[in-house]
């Protein structure tokens, strides 16, 4: 979903008032006297407690405005705060659905969408994992905040680039699990992704009962399917997405199809993502507006 829309999922109104209204020509010189751009956010995955907002429209399909999409995203996550470590559960278990995504059944829910760099690929190049036990932020931060982790971090981004943020805050009052952005790092353009600490969060808990996950490993492996979905087929605002400015992770967000999607050897409860064609051919299931357009892949 993005920030600024009437969208499907979530007021936008709510999203700007916890800091996420960053506008794209908004630069910091930092850090190090690095020129880094954030966009506003998109995608945010709304908790389950969330006004939806789906409006009534004669096709709900997305529509492409133009741009590009991500052909081969290239992933390096980033885990921010004290309690980080590189053998952490969650780095362990995300990096194997990171590596599990790539060639995956549930990817190729998002290869009909083309842009004008292409088709999207059914690869994801996983690149491991980078802990930052700096203190994270404390509450919802702004898209720069975490563009500039990103900056920190990486060293030589690339173009295909997508820099998942998993920090170790709470989630609070923010009325969003996950988000997803975009920028620029001294003009090179870069993707990313924000993600709370969802442990004991009921508003982002996909009741996961039967992959072997803990509930906080689940829910972010719900979101992060999410969130890289969306960056794939809209990774910069010009991609596809409907008239109510909802992404193909919003449409089929907290629907799910079956308890377990299979990424490489482990298995993982994952919301569909819409499918224009699946809706066009009646062979999807339904989303929470029963729209018969979401796909997991099975």
């Amino acid at each position: 979903m993005r920030v600024r829309r009437a969208t499907a999922v979530f007021v936008s109104v709510a999203a700007a008032s916890v800091g996420l209204g960053v506008p794209a020509a908004q630069a910091a010189k930092h850090p190090e006297g690095m020129d880094v751009r954030a966009a506003s956010a998109h995608g945010q995955v709304p908790a389950r407690n969330a006004k939806s907002q789906t409006s009534a429209r004669r096709s709900p399909n997305m529509l492409w405005h133009n741009g590009a999409i991500m052909n081969d995203a290239q992933v390096t996550a980033i885990y921010w705060g004290a309690s980080w470590s590189a053998s952490d559960t969650k780095v362990t278990q995300l990096g194997q659905f990171y590596t599990g995504f790539s060639g995956s059944n549930y990817a190729a829910t998002s290869d009909e969408y083309t842009g004008t760099n292409g088709s999207i690929g059914n690869s994801v190049g996983y690149n491991g994992a980078i802990v930052d036990n700096s203190a994270a932020p404390g509450g919802a931060p702004s898209t720069s905040t975490i563009l500039n982790e990103v900056a920190r971090k990486i060293a030589n981004p690339v173009s295909d680039g997508y820099y998942p943020v998993y920090v170790d805050t709470k989630r609070g009052s923010a009325r969003y699990c996950a988000w997803h952005s975009y920028g620029t790092i001294n003009g090179t353009p870069v993707q990313f992704a924000f993600f709370f600490n969802l442990d004991g969060d009921a508003g982002c808990d996909p009741q996961d009962s039967t992959t072997g996950h803990s509930q906080g490993v689940a829910a972010l492996g719900n979101v992060s399917a999410h969130e890289l979905s969306e960056a794939r087929t809209d990774p910069r605002n010009g991609g596809w997405y409907d008239g109510s400015g909802a992404e193909n992770g919003d449409k089929c967000a907290w629907t799910f199809n079956t308890n377990s999607v299979k990424l490489g050897s482990a298995s993982w409860k994952l919301q569909g993502e819409w499918s224009n064609h699946a809706y066009d051919t009646n062979s999807g299931y339904p989303n929470n507006s029963g729209q018969k357009g979401c796909l997991d892949g099975h």
